[in-house]
């Protein structure tokens, strides 16, 4: 078990995935300080994602996901009023175990670290098919032309282990289908559903011809920064 610097978000950050944040509450400005001066070890810090529907309060752990992300530091840019823009990227998976309000200005949490498995039927032919069918399947789902902006296809090298969230982060989901793939350990399982959720969204795309807007976007929820 480890401890960490715990920022709660309404979104899902996966492994592998880009953190833009603009921080600006008073503790979060103190972490960021603590991030940068190297007072928190390798600049990391764990991220987990608030639940649809709950009040964020001091005493409200039942308001945050077991599993979370930890965040690696990229960049940080000091803005006006002491706020920072700053970016990282997810690394590991942490299960939550305790928060420490008292110990810093800001959150502090025990976790346990949470690898994945090992495949229940893993041969190199379903690892490749599965791998096939969930890169297809993000191919299709730009193939419908209503994704703006530039888009990430991650190279034949990627390993199959990380390549159903790099293919997530690259597309708009729920924060339910974010979470779940976080949370599922088996590799090969998770390839399976992301194909199943990328063709899902591809099918929405043609028939309503508009990109559904994340449901956490309707969801009012007190942010902690």
């Amino acid at each position: 078990m480890d401890t960490l610097p715990l920022f709660p978000l309404g979104s899902v950050l996966l492994p592998g995935g880009h953190l833009p944040l603009n921080i600006f509450e008073p503790r979060y400005r103190d972490l960021v300080q603590d991030l940068l001066n190297e007072a928190v070890p390798d600049r990391r810090f764990g991220v987990v994602t608030i639940r649809q529907g709950w009040e964020v309060g001091e005493d409200n752990v039942d308001s945050l996901y077991d599993v979370g992300c930890t965040a690696v530091l990229d960049e940080a840019r000091q803005l006006p009023g002491g706020r920072y823009d700053v970016t990282a990227f997810g690394e590991r998976r942490f299960r939550l175990l305790q928060i420490d309000r008292e110990s810093a200005p800001y959150l502090l949490a025990r976790v346990q670290w949470l690898p994945d498995t090992e495949p229940e039927s893993d041969t190199p032919g379903r690892r490749e098919r599965l791998t096939a069918g969930a890169r297809d399947a993000h191919q299709r789902y730009h193939a419908s032309g209503m994704r703006s902006g530039p888009r990430e296809v991650p190279g034949e090298d990627s390993d199959s282990a990380d390549l159903s969230y790099l293919l997530a982060d690259d597309c708009v989901l729920t924060t339910e289908d974010r979470q779940a793939l976080l949370e599922e350990t088996d590799p090969l399982i998770r390839l399976r559903n992301v194909r199943k959720l990328l063709l899902r969204e591809a099918e929405f795309l043609r028939e309503l011809r508009a990109v559904p807007a994340p449901l956490a976007e309707f969801a009012q929820h007190p942010s902690l920064n």
